[in-house]
């Protein structure tokens, strides 16, 4: 994922986080924010959870692989948080794709 896509700094995952707009879904909370940027930006966030390094690398692909392929295009230009929570890693990709596809879809459309 080039760099320009992701959020990179941790002031601004922090500002996302303090500031965005919160949405829970079952296996993931998701937090964003409008930007300055001009361009969608995502951050992934895989706590431990006492799971294996395999387990959180499995994970984090998995939802990278979901947003460059079905929410990038799709998010306008803001910043998004993806956290992980405990129930994702026994979810499935195509389980998590179409969390995050109902909840781009539920989204309302930004200037």
């Amino acid at each position: 994922m080039p760099r320009a896509s992701r959020l990179a700094r941790a002031s601004d995952i922090r500002r996302c986080l303090t500031y965005g707009r919160r949405r829970r879904l079952e296996h993931l909370d998701m937090i964003w924010i409008d930007n300055s940027t001009g361009q969608p930006r995502v951050g992934l966030i895989v706590p431990k959870f006492q799971s294996s390094a395999v387990a959180r690398n499995r994970l984090r692909r998995r939802l990278r692989e979901i947003w460059r392929r079905d929410i990038q295009e799709h998010h306008r230009t803001g910043d998004l948080v993806i956290r992980a929570r405990r129930e994702a890693y026994q979810a499935g990709f195509d389980e998590l794709r179409s969390q995050l596809l109902a909840w781009r879809n539920a989204m309302p459309v930004s200037g």
